[in-house]
C-alpha cells in the first residue's frame, strides 16, 4: 500500500488511518486476551473468549447491532458493548475495502446480558448525531415446508428431508383437526444451525423442488416470540392443542379438574385448541405436567404454558409494518381455515393476547397479492408466480427477492 500511494497525500492518509486502526485492534486484543479472525466477509472477536470451557451460550444470547458508522471498529465498539456484560463473540461484517458493512452481531454469555444490552444500548448515541440500533438476533434454525401430502407420517417426512438437505435435527408435524390420521399439509424442519437451515432453504426455495411428486413451499418459520422469565412466572393459563373438534369446553374443564376439583376458573375452546384458565399458577403448572400427553376423546393432547404478548410491542410492530408488510399495490388478506400458518403451533384464527411457540398469536396474514392491472379480475395471486415485469416499485422487487 505504501508503494502504491507514495505519489498522493490522499493515499498516504488512507495508509495512516489503516495503520492506526490496526494498532488499536492489536492493543484491544492484548488487553482482553481475545483472538480475532477475519473470514467470509466478517471479523470474529472471541468465540470463545479466553479460558472458556463448555459449549457456546444458548440461543437468545445474541443481539443484532445496526446503523454502525462505517469507519468504526472493534476498538471503539467492544468497550461500549462490554458495559452490558461479558462478550462471548463479536462479529463485525466487513467490506473488501476494509470498511465495516454497518452492522454486527454480539453474543453474550447469558440471555440476561443480551436483554440488558438491548435496554441500555438501543438508540445509543455512539458518535455525535449517530445512533445505533440494537435488537435480539433471530438465529432461526427452522424452516416451514408447505404442500406436503397429508397422508405422510413424521418418520417419512424426516427421512425425506434428511435425504435432500443436510443438518436435519427434527421434523414437527401436526395432525389434521378433522382427521387425526393425516397431517395438516405442512411441517416444520429443525436444523442443527442457522447456516444449515439457510443452505437448505437456498436449495429448496426455487419452487421447482418436489417431494413425492409434489412441488413444495419453503420459507423461514416465524420465530418464536421471546417472553421474559419474570412474566412467564406469573402465567396461570394453559394452552392445549390437538383436541378433537367434537370435544366440548365442559369435557376439558372436567378432565383438567380431576387432579384438583375447583382449580379451573374457565375454559375457552376454539376449533381444535383451547385455553384453560386456573385460579392459581401452582395448579396450572401441576396440571400441565399431569395432562401433557393424555388422551381426551381419543386424541393425545399437548399442554404448555400460554405465552402472553407484549401489547405495546405488538402495536409498535403493526405501526412499523413488521407483522404484515404491505408493499405498494399489494393487498394482503387473512388465511382461510385450511391455510398453512408459518408459526409453529399457530391455529388459523387466534386471540391477539397470547403468543408463542405452542401458543397462538394474531391471525396469520398470507403473503399473496391482488395485481392491479386495468381490466384484470381481482384474484389472489402468489408473489412467486409473478414476473419481474409485473413489479412497478422498488418495494415490490425487494419483497419478492428477500
Amino acid at each position: 500500500m505504501n508503494e502504491e500511494n507514495t505519489d498522493g497525500t490522499n493515499g498516504y492518509s488512507k495508509v495512516r488511518t489503516g495503520t492506526q486502526n490496526e494498532a488499536a485492534l492489536l492493543a484491544l486484543m492484548e488487553k482482553t486476551g481475545y483472538n480475532m479472525v477475519q473470514e467470509n466477509g466478517q471479523r470474529k472477536f472471541g468465540g470463545p473468549p479466553p479460558g472458556w470451557e463448555g459449549p457456546p451460550p444458548p440461543r437468545g444470547c445474541e443481539v443484532f447491532v445496526g446503523k454502525i458508522p462505517r469507519d468504526m471498529y472493534e476498538d471503539e465498539l467492544v468497550p461500549v458493548f462490554e458495559r452490558a456484560g461479558k462478550i462471548y463473540e463479536f462479529r463485525l461484517m466487513m467490506e473488501f475495502s476494509g470498511e465495516n458493512r454497518g452492522y454486527a452481531f454480539v453474543m453474550y454469555t447469558t440471555k440476561e446480558e443480551a436483554q440488558l444490552a438491548i435496554r441500555i444500548l438501543n438508540n445509543y448515541e455512539i458518535r455525535p448525531g449517530k445512533f445505533i440500533g440494537v435488537c435480539v438476533s433471530l438465529d432461526n434454525c427452522r424452516l416451514f415446508i408447505g404442500a406436503i401430502p397429508k397422508e405422510k407420517k413424521k418418520e417419512e417426512i424426516l427421512d425425506e428431508m434428511k435425504k435432500v438437505t443436510e443438518g436435519v435435527v427434527d421434523v414437527i408435524v401436526y395432525p389434521s383437526a378433522t382427521d387425526k390420521t393425516k397431517n395438516r399439509g405442512f411441517a416444520f424442519v429443525e436444523y442443527e444451525s442457522h447456516r444449515a437451515a439457510a443452505m437448505a432453504r437456498r436449495k429448496l426455495i426455487p419452487g421447482t423442488f418436489q417431494l413425492w411428486g409434489h412441488t413444495i413451499q419453503v420459507d423461514w418459520a416465524d420465530p418464536e416470540k421471546e417472553v421474559d422469565e419474570e412474566t412467564m412466572q406469573r402465567v396461570k393459563v394453559l394452552y392445549v392443542r390437538n383436541l378433537m373438534i367434537s370435544t366440548t369446553e365442559e369435557t376439558i374443564k372436567v378432565e383438567f379438574s380431576k387432579f384438583k376439583p375447583g382449580a379451573v376458573e374457565r375454559v375457552k375452546k376454539l376449533r381444535d385448541y383451547a385455553f384453560v384458565h386456573f385460579f392459581n399458577r401452582e395448579d396450572a403448572v401441576a396440571a400441565m405436567s399431569v395432562m401433557n400427553g393424555k388422551c381426551i376423546d381419543g386424541a393425545s393432547i399437548e399442554v404448555t404454558l400460554a405465552k402472553p404478548v407484549n401489547k405495546e410491542n405488538t402495536w409498535r410492530q403493526h405501526l412499523n409494518g413488521q407483522i404484515s408488510p404491505n408493499s405498494e399495490n399489494l393487498i394482503v388478506f387473512a388465511n382461510k381455515e385450511e391455510s398453512h400458518p408459518k408459526t409453529l403451533g399457530k391455529p388459523p384464527t387466534l386471540p391477539a393476547r397470547l403468543n408463542g411457540q405452542h401458543s397462538p398469536s394474531p391471525p396469520e396474514i398470507e403473503r399473496c397479492t391482488y395485481p392491479f392491472f386495468p381490466g384484470t379480475k381481482l384474484t389472489p395471486t402468489s408473489m412467486y408466480s409473478l414476473k419481474s415485469s409485473h413489479f412497478n416499485s422498488a418495494v415490490m422487487h425487494l419483497d419478492y427477492y428477500c
